[in-house]
């Protein structure tokens, strides 16, 4: 039987606190190969200029629930049996998942390729993206996780691709972190350990997906979605990331250091091991493209 596939393009940049988070979602639905495939935009409050407000302890905390609960509707109507997310920051692949592991009883199982972990809120940062995976699980925001019927098993989880700074960069970051009066409700690693996730770091996957493949067999995953966070990637190598901004550092968090090559290997070795009926790709950030953009609106003949 043909499983109904559909394309969700959300543009969020709320959860990010970040416009150009929008641009980077519309190109990656530019981008990916042409089907049938119908894509589907979930309605998002487009950048007017404006600061985000902060409402209990999120930025943009009203339209990022709203955005959601769009894409939940969009979800309910369509009833697809697998979904592409094509976002926007991470905060988007809540409602695809949550309505996949409903349709897939409650079994779906995902891995979560990201250098972060996306579990904690952390206080002083307050932007809704780092958060996504704690709300799916029924941690996280409470607000948020209550859009969430189904959590997911914490079994059915498996972190990858976690960035894993040398001794200098950890000393940088949190000294930058506390520069900035930042910290997490829950220690990541203390949160993960008592849910029990397992994890790979990217030099272990780097050299095989064997921890994953077991992971597959052992709990039994017969549908499988995958998060994809772009910043897994080595921004040495793959320049649209956050990580990659030429005009600005950014030392709050620890880069990925995963090649395309073997990304590209680790995407595929794990459609071969089970059932893939969800892929998300988000934070997307095509620097050259949108400093050209900012370029090119400066040019008098092109804005007579």
């Amino acid at each position: 039987m043909t499983k109904k596939t559909i394309r969700l393009l959300m543009p969020q940049w709320q959860g990010g606190n970040n416009p150009h988070y929008s641009f980077g979602a519309e190109l990656l639905a530019w981008l990916a190969p042409k089907n049938n495939q119908p894509l589907i935009e979930v309605p998002v409050q487009a950048f007017d200029g404006d600061s985000l407000e902060k409402e209990d302890g999120m930025n943009g905390r009203t339209q990022l629930f709203e955005q959601l609960t769009a894409a939940h509707h969009l979800l309910e109507a369509h009833k697809p049996d697998r979904v592409v997310m094509l976002g926007g920051d991470c905060l988007v692949e809540q409602a695809p998942f949550a309505y996949l592991n409903e349709r897939y009883g409650g079994n779906l199982g995902v891995i979560w390729i990201d250098a972060h972990s996306d579990l904690v809120r952390f206080v002083g940062y307050d932007n809704g993206h780092t958060l996504p995976l704690g709300n799916l699980l029924g941690e996280g925001d409470k607000q948020f996780s209550s859009l969430v019927k189904t959590p997911l098993k914490p079994a059915n989880v498996f972190i990858a691709g976690l960035a894993t700074p040398s001794q200098e960069e950890e000393k940088r970051i949190v000294e930058e972190i506390e520069k900035a009066g930042v910290y997490p409700e829950e220690p990541e690693d203390e949160l993960i350990n008592r849910l029990g996730i397992r994890t790979a770091n990217a030099d272990e996957l780097a050299k095989s997906t064997d921890s994953i493949k077991n992971w597959i067999k052992e709990n039994d995953i017969k549908h499988l979605a995958i998060h994809l966070d772009l910043d897994v990637l080595d921004p040495s190598s793959f320049r649209s990331l956050l990580f990659a901004n030429p005009d600005e550092d950014y030392n709050f968090s620890a880069a990925g250091s995963l090649q395309r090559t073997q990304l590209i290997r680790i995407m595929k070795e794990l459609s071969e091991a089970t059932e893939v009926v969800g892929l998300g790709i988000t934070e997307h950030m095509p620097w050259d493209a949108i400093n050209l953009k900012k370029m090119l609106e400066e040019f008098p003949i092109l804005n007579d």
